[in-house]
């Protein structure tokens, strides 16, 4: 089952059961795949229906991360509860830990040295993590690995 199609089901199993919280997340989601669907003209792949979660994801850490510098605490714990929904249908998130082992992997592989190798290191390291590590981690995990 694709991506997509476990979104339908699982949107369609929301509304019977009358969760509106999930409804309203799911909806939103169905909506912007629909919106890029329309603009691509032809249908979405999965790793497209990953950009539209990933950059959801992104919006509303964005979202978590101005409410609480605003005080709005009831605000930001709804974001977090969305985000948390979004998750779900994203593979699973490595740790520090686990991107770090990957990237000096390639960092071996690319023979970086440096800092003014970063470049070089990034383009392979986002391939090989895509979906499974958010890019700002990875970029200071890479610089500081190249300043070492």
């Amino acid at each position: 089952m694709s991506v997509s199609e476990k979104i339908a089901a699982d949107y369609k199993e929301a509304l019977k059961a009358g969760d509106k919280n999930r409804v309203s997340v799911l909806r939103m989601i169905k909506s912007s795949m629909k919106y890029k669907e329309i603009e691509k003209k032809a249908p979405l792949t999965d790793e497209e229906v990953q950009a539209i979660l990933i950059s959801s994801v992104k919006r509303a850490k964005e979202s978590i991360e101005q409410f609480s510098k605003a005080g709005r605490e009831d605000l930001a714990n709804k974001e977090k509860d969305e985000m948390l929904l979004v998750q779900e249908y994203l593979p699973k998130q490595l740790d520090e830990d686990e991107v770090r082992k990957i990237l000096q992997d390639v960092i071996t592989e690319e023979g970086a040295s440096g800092p003014k190798d970063t470049g070089r290191v990034m383009k392979p390291a986002m391939a090989r993590l895509k979906g499974q590590a958010d890019g700002k981690l990875v970029s200071k995990i890479v610089k500081e690995l190249l300043e070492a």
